[in-house]
């Protein structure tokens, strides 16, 4: 199954994400043409951590050049992919149309996206930071909620001590604490839990955490 869809939710919207003007968006666009064009696609040591714990059907929300939807979907998942960038996009139909992948593409703003269904995985790396502290932990409650029981959320963030910002709106941000992301995952079974430190242009650093969770199935009545 191959579409595109634009939305609020996986529902048509006619906005483009990059008539925003949104600094971050704009940001990784042109990192993303840049790299169509230099044939750079491989997977990040996040996206390489996440696969072997990813199965059934797939939300990759700022999903990118698609190095993970399209690794994934080649395993047998069936993936919707939602990101802002046309570019991304693109290089993802174009690479499942060729080798019959069951990926939908969604081109979304992710600052007032709505998930509509339930998944069995749930994939957000690189993604919360890119908000203000309210819709960012709303979207990290709203992934959570669409994650079915048993089922299994991937989610790495920025966290403070990042002094790399280029990539940043100046008031649309948000550095997690370093022990934030886990404890929002209380009452999940935490299968990965890693804090990382990477460094970036002109002396500045980038440090991330990761977690990777199961869902509990909910309580029995009486139980």
């Amino acid at each position: 199954m191959l579409s595109t869809m634009t939305g609020g939710g996986m529902s048509d919207q006619p906005n483009d994400p990059l008539a925003s003007g949104s600094r971050s968006v704009n940001f990784f666009e042109n990192q993303f043409q840049r790299q169509v064009r230099e044939q750079e696609f491989a997977l990040n040591p996040f996206e390489i951590l996440a696969i072997g714990y990813v199965a059934g059907e797939v939300l990759d929300l700022g999903c990118g050049l698609g190095n993970l939807t399209l690794e994934v979907a080649k395993r047998g998942c069936r993936v919707v992919a939602v990101d802002a960038s046309p570019t991304a996009l693109a290089r993802i139909r174009q690479v499942a149309e060729e080798e019959s992948l069951p990926v939908e593409t969604v081109l979304a703003d992710l600052g007032t996206f709505r998930i509509a269904r339930e998944f069995d995985t749930v994939v957000a790396i690189g993604l919360l930071m890119f908000f203000r502290r309210e819709r960012a932990l709303q979207l990290l409650s709203d992934i959570q909620g669409c994650v079915r029981p048993r089922g299994l959320a991937a989610v790495n963030v920025l966290v403070e001590g990042t002094t790399f910002l280029d990539m940043f709106d100046p008031d649309n941000y948000y550095l997690f604490g370093s022990e934030e992301l886990r404890e929002h995952f209380a009452g999940w079974d935490i299968l990965v839990w890693r804090a990382e430190t990477y460094p970036a242009p002109n002396g500045t650093v980038k440090k991330f955490t990761t977690v990777i969770a199961e869902k509990r199935e909910p309580p029995t009545k009486g139980g």
